[in-house]
């Protein structure tokens, strides 16, 4: 079972459902809206792009306009977590990892994709750098972090997660990215009520 979250267009939950998932479920807040229209100039209405694929694949892909901050709300448990591009576009990043691994089965794991930092050797040091707004994308003010892997390896940690895998560390585009697992380490799942959903001026 897979859980995509910040689905967009839903690449990775059809690839998901075509390498044989039972089920897969794909969210977003449709926030992406905001930005693509800051960054492109171009007005989406949200979600046409999956439904677009969906019906061109014929695809079974349960699909949710929905905010992963609301994830605590459901009672359904998966075993596999995406959730690629978004952790820097968050507010609250260790209060998002919080929340995907109260929705993982035991054993199960979080495969993240982030952006990182220029000259991360995947070494400790746990910084995180705060980049200034339009700085990483030009017109593009929702990049919030750049994390080292030593940074997404403690706020891993923080949010109850055994050790942070690294898969890749590449550059694309001239743009540092960090691929990782995050695997549900036993113990219990902590309570997230004292945290915020806040992204961004006029999003959800």
């Amino acid at each position: 079972s897979v859980l995509d979250v910040g689905a967009f267009d839903g690449f990775y939950a059809f690839v998901a459902e075509a390498r044989g998932a039972e089920r897969v479920l794909a969210i977003d807040n449709e926030q992406y809206v905001d930005w693509v229209k800051a960054r492109w100039g171009i007005s989406l209405r949200g979600g046409e792009g999956f439904r677009a694929v969906a019906r061109l694949l014929d695809s079974n892909v349960e699909y949710r306009r929905a905010d992963a901050f609301e994830l605590d709300e459901a009672d359904e448990r998966f075993d596999l977590v995406f959730c690629f591009g978004i952790l820097h576009r968050v507010g609250n990043p260790h209060g998002l990892l919080r929340r995907l691994r109260n929705r993982l089965n035991e054993g199960g794991r979080v495969l993240v994709e982030t952006h990182g930092v220029v000259g991360d050797e995947g070494a400790e040091q746990g910084a995180i750098r705060v980049p200034d707004p339009g700085e990483v994308y030009a017109g593009d003010e929702f990049v919030f972090w750049e994390f080292t892997s030593g940074g997404l390896r403690r706020l891993g940690r923080h949010a109850g997660f055994g050790e942070l895998g690294i898969v890749d560390m590449p550059i694309i585009d001239d743009h540092p990215r960090i691929l990782g697992t995050l695997v549900n380490a036993p113990g219990p799942r902590r309570s997230s009520v004292p945290l915020q959903s806040w992204t961004a001026p006029g999003r959800r």
